[in-house]
């Protein structure tokens, strides 16, 4: 067993939006935690930024002043996903100026840029003579929020929706609903990853993608994508958008986290906004979605006061180990890591025990000690 000096420990976390008076206190909980790690993750959900304007098509109104981003960088991440459906939500200087204040900062920022070369770019940390390398993908996207040759974006993983009605002869009735890779996307993703696996040791990938809400449920082409990806050379994958925990699938002795949930997300939705017809559909998706006045500073459904922390161990230039903290958000968006024998561990347990079994996954999973072990 080599020592601890020998091991690289990396932490992974979901979504983050960081939009306070204090910044730092958000992670008041976790911080200490989070720096222990040689590298820590994280997919960032906001702009940050002191200049641009709300596009037409943009999905929330999310620009944060940049003294935000200052509290994902004290809080200990250093590598930060901007591959994201809010990636746009400004403009392109706003983004370009969320950019440069992550890299500032001395963070490494994958999955976004001034053209497609400059977002497909990998993250290369080497620690203690191990490369590891990061990719980041994105399929939640609107209008012209993909980068091209000549526009700035974030990198596409793009995906069909197909429709098929269950009785054709019969008007209205039900249908079943398919999705499938955009095969250019998966093409380029695959070309990325076997690229970067000659050059590293170790290949992470982050996925933005995923049916947001709606309990369980994994959508086909996250499968194919998330096989692809490891059949390409990756070792992990690291999902997020869903704003809940999702199923987790060992393939190949692989992880791959469909949706790690959210971890630091400041939102605010006023009361009456749940009384509109469009969040009304969008309520909908996730069963007993109600306004919550305990929860102002933290308006999502039940499901996302759940969340987690990976802890991914490496030695002998391999993931040797993967477990995760289970952790609860409290009503003032704070992610707090639990200790085993708070019940609130036993029903991020559970949870993940039942989404795993609801997505068809046979994902063994032990307590040792705080952490969650996934068996590999």
């Amino acid at each position: 067993m080599p020592s601890n000096n020998d091991k690289i420990l990396i932490h992974a976390v979901g979504d983050l939006a960081v939009n306070r008076d204090d910044p730092d206190s958000i992670f008041v909980l976790s911080a200490s935690t989070i720096k222990q790690a040689d590298i820590a993750f994280c997919q960032v959900e906001r702009i940050y930024a002191e200049r641009g304007e709300f596009q037409i098509w943009g999905h929330a109104k999310m620009l944060s002043h940049p003294k935000n981003a200052n509290a994902i960088k004290n809080a200990g991440f250093n590598v930060v996903s901007l591959a994201g459906n809010h990636c746009g939500d400004y403009g392109y200087d706003a983004l370009f100026d969320t950019i440069n204040t992550f890299k500032k900062l001395g963070m490494h920022v994958i999955g976004v840029g001034a053209n497609i070369s400059e977002a497909r770019k990998p993250a290369i940390i080497e620690v203690k003579g191990t490369k590891i390398g990061f990719l980041a993908y994105c399929s939640i996207l609107p209008y012209r929020y993909w980068a091209e040759d000549n526009r700035p974006g974030c990198v596409p993983m793009r995906a069909f929706t197909i429709y098929e009605q269950i009785e054709r002869d019969q008007p209205g009735t039900p249908s079943r609903t398919y999705t499938t890779p955009h095969p250019q996307d998966l093409r380029d993703m695959k070309r990325d990853i076997e690229k970067l696996r000659k050059e590293v040791d170790i290949v992470i990938v982050s996925q933005h993608w995923g049916l947001h809400f709606i309990p369980a449920t994994i959508a086909d082409y996250q499968i194919e994508v998330g096989h692809a990806a490891i059949d390409s050379g990756a070792d992990l994958i690291l999902g997020h958008h869903a704003h809940i925990l999702k199923g987790i699938e060992i393939y190949k002795n692989k992880a791959i986290l469909y949706s790690m949930g959210n971890f630091a997300f400041d939102t605010t939705i006023p009361k009456e906004r749940f009384e509109t017809p469009r969040f009304q559909e969008l309520t909908a998706l996730h069963p007993g979605w109600k306004y919550d006045p305990a929860y102002q500073g933290y308006e999502f459904p039940v499901d996302s006061r759940k969340t987690l922390l990976l802890k991914v161990v490496v030695w002998n230039k391999k993931i040797q180990k993967i477990s995760f903290l289970p952790a609860f958000i409290l009503p003032t968006a704070q992610p707090e890591l639990l200790k085993h024998q708070d019940k609130r561990a036993q029903e991020v347990f559970e949870y993940m025990d039942w989404v795993n079994k609801q997505a068809g996954f046979d994902t063994k999973m032990l307590f040792e000690g705080d952490e969650i072990v996934i068996e590999i």
